[in-house]
């Protein structure tokens, strides 16, 4: 895996994360959620916090590099569909392959909660 300085747009950003002063992360099942945007993030939360109740998440930006390092230490991450896009085209730019296409996100309507989770094992 390239280090995180080689990375071709390492310093882009893909979306958003939520977290807690905790330090609890906002997971779809065992992968970090990443919105493409801050207001789908709020939206994700607004979901989640009828089923689990306010946490008081704080709403951050998260950059290609800082995903890849994560991933690379065995880390899973659910997209949706917009950030799922920025980081596919940053993946093939970086020749990491066999990542699934765009596709996986065709027909499911943008007012549910659809994420693909990515974990690279090995």
């Amino acid at each position: 895996m390239n280090s995180q300085r080689s990375l071709k747009g390492s310093g882009k950003v893909l979306g958003y994360f939520a977290y807690t002063k905790e330090g609890d992360v906002l997971c779809d099942g065992e992968g970090c959620i990443i919105a493409g945007s801050n207001k789908r993030m709020r939206f994700y939360l607004a979901q989640k916090e009828k089923e689990e109740g306010n946490k008081n998440h704080i709403i951050k930006k998260t950059r290609f590099g800082e995903v890849m390092n994560g991933l690379s230490r065995g880390g899973a991450y659910a997209f949706d569909e917009e950030s799922y896009l920025c980081f596919l085209d940053l993946a093939k730019k970086n020749r990491i392959k066999e990542l699934p296409d765009k596709t996986f996100f065709k027909g499911y309507p943008s007012s549910t909660m659809h994420f693909i989770q990515i974990q690279f094992l090995g």
